[in-house]
């Protein structure tokens, strides 16, 4: 009996959320169709929505403002805030323009600015893979289009599965349009090692939380902060050079993309070496565009573990 109630609430569950995405994916097309200018009024309007509405994770986000930067007035913070909610409403919905954006709008709306692509022709000239490392900065979704479009080097990102199979299927599509390729966040090592014979690059967001016991702890953005250090032991374990991005918000709906190769020389050996350069790389964007960086995410709710 107890299996056959557990049996009824997977089917029940799947039932839903199948309901839940079918209902939802007519407006997600429309929004992938209507023209860029339209696009940003619906924004507008999802904007006071979720600012001044219903007032969406506003405690959180202002929290990680003011511990982040506590030279900065109250006033400051909050100017800061309403820029990022516009912000994160036009990047939501810009994820959709994925599903049928064309190649050239991709690349128009999302530059590679020449030394970018230099430092990947450079690297596919040497026949030599290498890693991305990023962070939740300007329109990452796209960054990853215009790489697969415009770069010799096949794609992998990194990700995260949904629980929701059906939008799991959807964000699959959106990501792999122009040839980019996924793989599972516990697959990453072994997925590697299988495309060493290939020219590719791996990409990999840097800036989520990791369990506390087995992160590297420093302070970023003033506060004491877990980070990734898988990036850091791949890298050393298969010797594939780092390539951080920047995706730089140059005005509405339009991103430049920077790239920096760090070398992995013998200074960079000792642990946390590595993990340190990239992440205060994204530090030092964040403090340039603070409006233009995830801050809904939970990125303190850890503390360091006592020894």
């Amino acid at each position: 009996m107890k299996y056959c109630h557990i049996f009824d609430f997977f089917i029940v569950k799947n039932f839903l959320q199948a309901l839940v995405y079918y209902i939802v994916l007519p407006f997600i097309y429309l929004l992938a169709i209507v023209p860029f200018p339209l696009l940003y009024f619906l924004s507008d309007g999802v904007y006071i929505l979720l600012y001044h509405v219903l007032r969406y994770r506003r405690k959180i986000v202002r929290q990680n403002l003011t511990n982040s930067f506590p030279e900065k007035q109250q006033k400051e913070i909050g100017e800061i805030e309403r820029r990022f909610y516009r912000y994160f409403c036009d990047l939501f919905l810009e994820t959709f323009k994925t599903l049928t954006i064309s190649k050239d709008n991709m690349v128009r709306h999302c530059k590679f600015e020449p030394e970018t692509l230099s430092i990947f022709n450079q690297l596919a000239a040497e026949n030599q893979s290498f890693m991305v490392v990023m962070g939740h900065f300007g329109n990452w979704e796209w960054g990853g289009n215009t790489f697969s479009i415009c770069c010799k080097h096949q794609l992998y990102v990194i990700y995260h599965p949904l629980s929701n199979k059906y939008f799991n299927g959807l964000v699959y599509r959106m990501r792999t349009r122009f040839g980019t390729r996924l793989i599972p966040m516990k697959d990453t090592l072994r997925e590697m090692l299988k495309n060493r014979n290939e020219l590719n690059a791996t990409a990999f967001i840097a800036d989520q939380s990791p369990l506390p016991d087995r992160a590297y702890w420093m302070n970023f953005m003033n506060q004491d902060t877990p980070v990734f250090l898988g990036i850091e032991k791949i890298a050393l374990k298969i010797r594939y050079p780092i390539v951080y991005i920047t995706i730089r918000r140059v005005k509405r709906g339009y991103y430049s993309v920077f790239a920096e190769k760090i070398e992995l020389t013998l200074g960079l050996q000792e642990t946390g070496t590595i993990t340190e350069i990239h992440t205060r790389r994204l530090e030092a964007d964040i403090r340039s565009q603070p409006e233009n960086w995830l801050w809904t995410h939970r990125r303190w709710k850890h503390e360091r573990p006592q020894f």
